[in-house]
């Protein structure tokens, strides 16, 4: 199996699992990212010298940092939107779970300072309804960007989360970019599955091209300009997270779009769509 899809299907044990590491051996996205979880009365600090970014997935916890207190609740990712505390390498968060808990961390290298920021459902930077009305919505699903250089531009993360409906396409039309990313995946259901492309490269660098399936708590690395478009199984709608790094002197603005496909999101691309001309 690839390198670039790490799998945990019985999910996660209490503290912190990491599923990607800076620097290690294999495909390394020089991102951190991990799975935190806390019993009920747990304090856990993250101070590791890192720029990082802590997602709120299931809970009810309080962010402590820099002599401000933040408190955040979520029951469903799904039909929830985020919470999350980004801060720079020099400051600590400390987090007091009054329940049990799960978080996402992600993290990269970066000396730059600039202030904590906590964000809510009230802040973040969009909240997309993306490609609905196009393709008879067969790629329509929700986008949430809590932070990118619009609104955090001394940043070297971006941080994201999709919710894509049963059936449906998301991370479409087939795109790429040179920064590298990070897809970690839930589905409402525990069986739940989709697909994912890590598809035809645009450089000279292949590495892995393949198409996988993706399952419950799988964490997919996407690097090498690799095209990713993703599709979930009907019957299971599919969560997932997406964080990236931005590369020095080549931030991450927007994607671009694999030429032959881009027409699917023009205004005139539903009058292109097949339809049939009889049901039988």
């Amino acid at each position: 199996m690839s390198s670039l899809l790490r799998h945990h299907r019985q999910g996660f044990s209490f503290g912190l699992t990491s599923i990607t590491t800076i620097g290690e051996a294999a495909d390394d996205t020089g991102i951190h990212f991990g799975i935190l979880k806390l019993h009920a009365g747990d304090e856990w600090t993250v101070n590791d010298g890192l720029e990082s970014a802590i997602l709120l997935l299931q809970g009810h916890i309080k962010f402590h940092c820099d002599g401000k207190q933040y408190t955040a609740e979520r029951q469903s990712i799904f039909d929830e939107n985020p919470y999350a505390i980004h801060v720079d390498a020099a400051k600590s968060v400390i987090i007091i779970a009054t329940t049990d808990c799960e978080l996402a961390l992600s993290q990269v290298s970066n000396d730059v300072h600039f202030e904590p920021q906590f964000f809510d459902p009230d802040n973040l930077l969009l909240n997309e309804q993306r490609g609905q009305g196009l393709l008879d919505n067969t790629a329509y699903r929700i986008v949430r960007t809590l932070f990118d250089k619009r609104n955090r531009p001394q940043a070297n993360l971006v941080l994201g989360e999709v919710i894509t409906f049963p059936g449906r396409w998301s991370s479409y039309p087939p795109h790429h970019h040179p920064q590298p990313e990070i897809y970690h995946y839930r589905f409402t259901e525990p069986q739940g599955f989709g697909y994912g492309e890590t598809g035809d490269t645009h450089n000279d660098n292949s590495g892995d091209q393949q198409v996988v399936k993706i399952q419950q708590y799988d964490t997919l690395k996407i690097l090498y300009e690799l095209d990713h478009a993703h599709v979930a199984a009907p019957g299971y709608g599919m969560y997932y997270i997406w964080v990236i790094r931005h590369l020095e002197k080549n931030p991450y603005t927007i994607p671009e779009f694999t030429k032959e496909h881009a027409w699917t999101q023009t205004e005139d691309a539903n009058a292109r769509v097949w339809q049939p001309l009889k049901i039988v």
